[in-house]
């Protein structure tokens, strides 16, 4: 059974983009006869030196933007894996801007819409990145704004790029309610103050991590029973 957060009416849903709405997998799955074997590896590698890189440029003040890291991720990726395909490099660049929605993720937006909930993104994603996305994925209906990095060019979990919600939205943080797939970038909303909510789809160990998080789900499906709206809450 969903337990509703007690006393908790938030201003408005802010999600995560890439793992959280998009699958981050699905530009590699898309071309798996090309990648072949080495297709798991290729993904993990891809995006585990994509974190790493915008932890370290924000460290470093080296700022370059999201589809710079994301190319330079991938490029060490294939090399990783003795992948040298210039023609599947680029067509997997050309994927990660129309990635796949998770299903959970496209029931909940609409849920989320028809109770009347505002939700927006919060990414390290560029805007073009993120619109492509969410056109691709027939989004546009059932979100209410983009907010990216860029503006503030530096990347999660840094307190500016969760100052961007507090100031688009004119509300006090933890009448926000924050969505992410990803566990430490959670913890770092819950710890600026924000309502953070962890979807924790593949049900990992809990982060060691300050900022004390609100809920923690295995499914998107069950924001809107937790939140206390939309179909589930009946």
């Amino acid at each position: 059974m969903i337990t509703k957060l007690r006393e908790f009416s938030p201003a408005a849903c802010v999600f995560d983009a890439y793992g959280t709405l998009f699958d981050i997998a699905s530009a590699v799955r898309h071309r798996a006869a090309a990648v072949g074997d080495s297709g798991p590896a290729l993904i993990e590698t891809w995006r585990a030196k994509q974190l790493q890189y915008t932890w370290l440029r924000s460290l470093q003040g080296q700022y370059v933007n999201f589809e710079k890291v994301t190319a330079d991720a991938l490029d060490y990726a294939l090399e990783v894996a003795d992948i040298d395909d210039d023609l599947l490099r680029d067509q997997l660049l050309a994927l990660y801007r129309t990635l796949d929605p998770f299903p959970d993720a496209v029931s909940a937006l609409r849920q989320l819409r028809a109770a009347g909930m505002r939700s927006l993104i919060l990414s390290n994603g560029t805007p073009a990145m993120l619109d492509s996305a969410v056109r691709a994925a027939g989004l546009e209906s059932l979100l209410d704004g983009i907010l990216s990095v860029e503006s503030v060019r530096v990347y999660k979990p840094d307190p500016r790029v969760y100052q961007l919600v507090v100031e688009r939205l004119g509300v006090q943080p933890e009448r926000i309610a924050f969505i992410s797939a990803n566990g430490w970038d959670a913890h770092a909303g819950a710890q600026f103050g924000l309502s953070a909510i962890w979807c924790n789809r593949p049900g990992q160990p809990g982060e060691r991590l300050p900022g004390k998080l609100r809920h923690v789900l295995s499914s998107l499906e069950e924001l809107p029973g937790v939140l206390g709206v939309g179909e589930a809450a009946r």
